[in-house]
């Protein structure tokens, strides 16, 4: 749902659950990779209920970004290069019985 949501905002999906698993170990993680027009995206996605007391946001903790780093990192590795513009944005995603989701993107979450 939330690719589907990207691509209806004008983002190229370029991977989903991408992990860095090098030496035989998860390293970094990242659930989306899209780019929006030159700018590359590193998506985190957050489900919360709607009544929910906690922001999506605030589950994405240092150790989470530090682990969302990494993934970034080795994608630009492969790449070879890190002069292409990018961000780390948090798709923060509301449930509710009988609605449907409604999506909120947070840009430059971290």
């Amino acid at each position: 749902m939330a690719a589907d949501w990207l691509r209806a905002h004008q983002c190229k999906i370029l991977a989903r659950n991408y992990r860095d698993k090098r030496r035989g170990r998860r390293t970094g993680e990242v659930d989306i990779i899209a780019r929006e027009q030159r700018l590359l995206l590193f998506v985190e996605v957050k489900t919360r209920h709607e009544n929910s007391k906690i922001r999506p946001l605030d589950a994405v903790n240092k150790d989470k970004q530090r682990l969302i780093e990494r993934g970034a990192n080795d994608w630009l590795r492969r790449l070879g290069t890190r002069q292409l513009p990018w961000r780390f944005d948090v798709l923060e995603v509301y449930v509710a019985e009988g609605k449907p989701p409604r999506v909120n993107r947070v840009r430059n979450a971290f």
